[in-house]
């Protein structure tokens, strides 16, 4: 039977716990609470019995009454069981039986996801819960509450409005992976993140120390994490690209030839470009598909190239030409190629964390930075030629996406943005400086352009214009104002590295 200690009629706040019911029960009453925040290692060690068996249960067990007479406990379980086992072999001990002193919270009854959070917030700040643990009752319990609790909780647990859904990803990870990405710093929103990029190989490596660095750098800011996280998911979107690629083909019924063959292994294989049938006829695609050693490579950007597997076998002719000898100029050659790819690859996925940044500057309640809205005003005044043809084609989509603004969804609906955006005398400077960053945007978008100046091929991160460069410069000026908040990538730098001394001088 239960001893009342001290009772209060006290209505509770809303997030407030109430001064609670304080009783004395007999521990066979207890029984764990399905909104118990810990998961994994419930049982009582036997350090915690031996201490329970000689004082009893010292710290305040917290419970709810449930239906059938018994009590949920969301607060002290293991202490609950070892009570539960010292009083079990008390009489052979020659012990006496002891009750356990609980707080009744009958306030919670039918509030399962405030009940399983005031549990988390328990377990979380001893020592022994797992990350695992966590994640699971901080997804739950978040859920499982009215708008106003999830705002108190979250606020509580220093986390954002989206952090159930955080969680719930951050638990696909392992209990390996949980305890670095904790011990390394990592919090919610950035355990979700590495979830969504773990497939990439080093994914982890590579986030803990873009922790490390955004933590050692001066105004900290998440700009290394930004810029290590767009590589990554633009390694992850490679990646997607080639498995979609070589699922085509497996539908198709294409077998894919290895990239590398096992030693002493002759290759056989020939492109199509370099054969012809019996007749001297060139091979291609349509009139090969239906050859027994019809095969494919995937090239750089994951598009077949087509092989017969053993044209002898199959009949083909080899086209004549000179066999090509690898010399060290083939080797250059192929190095280079490597090194456009990785940095065009590179430059589209830098294109993430600066358009993010610069939509942060534009939706802002912030006064829009003088050095922001002096550029735009230049650019507006000056008129620059890619600016020109950007504006001519009206490109609403690129602006909208900047402000945050949604356009109507026909196509014969004007899209006039005057009348989506506010145009304060506050507001004037956001929007402007949104229209100019979006044009420079869509003209620095593809890493491979043209040089009419050289009549040949030019690539971004390797030859900006001087307005372009500008225009990074500008932005990274107010990252680092911004409490590191934007910082460039390597490529950005990379591109960046010949204008540095020009702009100083400027």
């Amino acid at each position: 039977m239960a001893t009342a200690v001290s009772t209060q009629n006290n209505t509770p706040a809303a997030h407030e716990e109430a001064v609670p019911q304080i009783v004395h029960l007999d521990p066979a009453l207890l029984v764990r609470d399905d909104c118990n925040a810990r998961e994994q290692d419930t049982e009582p060690d036997e350090k915690l019995i031996t201490s329970v068996k000689e004082i009893g249960v010292e710290e305040t067990i917290s419970v709810r009454p449930r239906p059938d007479g018994t009590y949920g406990v969301f607060k002290g379980w293991r202490r609950a069981q070892a009570a539960q086992i010292a009083n079990s072999a008390a009489a052979e001990d020659g012990r006496p039986v002891r009750k356990v002193k609980v707080h009744v919270r009958e306030d919670l009854v039918g509030r399962d996801g405030w009940t399983r959070f005031l549990s988390l917030v328990e377990n979380d700040h001893r020592e022994g819960m797992s990350a695992r643990d966590t994640l699971r009752a901080q997804e739950l319990s978040l859920i499982d509450m009215s708008e106003v609790d999830r705002r108190a909780a979250a606020k509580a647990l220093g986390v954002g409005r989206s952090a159930a859904k955080q969680a719930k990803a951050a638990q696909q990870l392992d209990d390996a992976t949980l305890r670095r990405a904790s011990a390394g710093g990592m919090d919610l929103e950035q355990m979700a993140m590495l979830a969504e990029v773990e497939e990439v190989p080093d994914a982890e490596r590579r986030l803990l120390r873009a922790v490390t660095h955004d933590e050692d750098a001066e105004g900290g800011g998440r700009g290394h994490w930004e810029q290590e996280l767009a590589l990554l998911k633009a390694e992850q979107a490679d990646r997607v690209a080639r498995k979609d690629a070589v699922t085509a083909l497996e539908k198709a019924g294409v077998p894919l030839l290895p990239t590398r063959l096992p030693y002493g292994q002759k290759d056989t294989s020939r492109p199509l470009s370099e054969l012809t049938t019996p007749l001297g006829r060139p091979l291609a695609e349509d009139n090969h598909k239906e050859c027994p050693g019809h095969s494919a490579h995937l090239d750089d950007e994951h598009q077949p190239v087509w092989f017969c597997a053993d044209p002898a076998e199959h009949g083909h002719k080899a086209r004549p030409k000179p066999k090509p000898e690898k010399t060290a100029e083939a080797v250059e050659k192929a190095a280079e190629r490597a090194r456009i790819t990785a940095c065009n690859r590179a430059w589209k996925a830098a294109a993430g964390p600066r358009q993010e940044f610069v939509a942060r500057l534009v939706r802002g309640s912030r006064t829009m930075p003088e050095d922001a809205w002096q550029f735009a005003a230049g650019v507006l005044l000056d008129l620059p030629r890619f600016y020109g043809k950007w504006a001519q084609r009206q490109e609403a989509e690129d602006i909208a996406k900047l402000l945050g603004v949604t356009l109507p969804e026909s196509r014969i609906t004007p899209m006039r943005l005057s009348q989506l955006v506010t145009l304060s005398k506050a507001r004037l400077s956001h929007v402007l400086f949104a229209h100019v960053a979006a044009a420079f945007e869509r003209d620095m978008r593809d890493p491979k352009g043209w040089n009419d100046a050289r009549m040949g091929v030019r690539f971004l991160w390797e030859d900006l214009t001087p307005q372009q460069a500008a225009y990074l410069l500008l932005l990274e000026k107010l990252g680092q104002e911004d409490k590191g908040s934007y910082r460039l990538s390597e490529v950005e730098e990379q591109a960046l590295a010949s204008h540095r001394p020009k702009a100083e001088a400027a």
